[in-house]
């Protein structure tokens, strides 16, 4: 019986002693982005907005920018992250119908140039641009003594057979903007026709960008066999930049022949159900301040959509950037993309 007289006692030094304590240091919350595996944000640009806003920043890198977007779409209402970054005009549709977004307009949005501005719905706001294009390993085409391709109707071209590769547009972001470049430059059903031609002259198909660029492609620090690739034009400066021994001059080309690119932008955008609304909001609007956007050319090799921002001269020396990139009208592409990769796949036997 002692020990039940002895309890209140007991209960009132514990109490004594918990009031008496330091409280707990509070965790900061954690601000998640998913984008794709070429997400690359700089340390100082992410302690930049931590020390503002006394929180932490994750990067959740989720493939491909299509397979980012699908696992986004698979996770709908129960997101995985706050924001998800790298949609691009290819995609934007198809996140804008699924309804993956919350809406909202960041105050900078007005000072970003109309043709980057696709979404009238306020869902989704534009980042950062760039071309999508055919880059060519150099050093093989001089040793071959074979002129590089210019133009789509070039690649169809026997001299230039089972040297191309490309990334499957029904999950990867630069194959899927490829395949637009050729719909606007052949037209539909136009554009399959090329495709068989490309068929017929010993296309190689890759599931994305990376296995196309690094295991497949001959060119830069790439171990493959084929000279020609589906990339980017902005990749050139890419391998003098982050070139292991220093060089002057970058080893690959770009394809900048009429209508052989196609323009791509970026977006982010909140998740529908994120519990850090508020913090996701103010992340929006740091991607659009000059620390952000300066830190885009060097890190991801695209162009920032605010105007006025610096460029580091060593990426504007050796860009492509192509006169007359295809055009494929954005309502179009809502309506008829799945039906455009669906016939690709057909014809492609993929």
């Amino acid at each position: 019986m002692r020990y039940l007289f002895a309890m209140p006692a007991v209960l009132a030094l514990l109490c004594a002693a918990y009031a008496g304590a330091e409280p707990a240091a509070e965790e900061p919350d954690v601000l998640t982005m998913m984008g794709h595996d070429s997400t690359v944000v700089p340390e100082e640009v992410l302690a930049e907005f931590e020390e503002r806003y006394g929180a932490r920043v994750r990067i959740l890198l989720a493939g491909d920018a299509g397979s980012a977007l699908n696992r986004a779409i698979l996770a709908k209402g129960n997101p995985l992250a706050d924001v998800l970054y790298g949609v691009d005009n290819a995609f934007l549709s198809r996140a804008l119908e699924e309804g993956v977004f919350e809406a909202y307009e960041p105050a900078a949005l007005a000072g970003i140039a109309p043709e980057l501005r696709l979404d009238a719905s306020g869902h989704a706001t534009p980042i950062d641009f760039g071309d999508v294009c055919v880059n060519y390993d150099i050093t093989w085409f001089d040793e071959a003594g074979l002129a590089p391709p210019q133009t789509l109707e070039d690649l169809a071209n026997p001299a230039y057979a089972d040297l191309l590769v490309v990334e499957n547009p029904a999950a990867s972001s630069p194959g899927l903007a490829f395949l637009l470049a050729t719909i606007g430059r052949f037209g539909d059903p136009g554009y399959l026709d090329y495709w068989r031609e490309l068929q017929n002259n010993g296309v190689r198909v890759a599931p994305d960008w990376e296995t196309a660029y690094f295991a497949e492609f001959s060119g830069g620090t790439s171990a493959g066999d084929r000279p020609l690739v589906v990339s980017y034009g902005s990749s050139p400066p890419f391998e003098v930049i982050y070139a292991e021994t220093p060089i002057e001059a970058p080893t690959t080309g770009v394809m900048v022949g009429n209508q052989s690119c196609f323009r791509q932008i970026e977006f982010a955008g909140i998740l529908a159900g994120t519990p850090r609304r508020e913090l996701a909001e103010r992340w929006i609007d740091f991607m659009l301040e000059t620390s952000f956007q300066a830190s885009l050319p060097l890190n991801m090799f695209v162009f920032p959509v605010i105007a006025d921002t610096p460029l580091a001269p060593e990426f504007e020396r050796f860009l492509s950037i192509p006169e007359r990139p295809a055009h494929v009208d954005p309502a179009a592409i809502a309506e008829h993309r799945e039906r455009w990769i669906r016939q690709w796949r057909e014809a492609m036997a993929q």
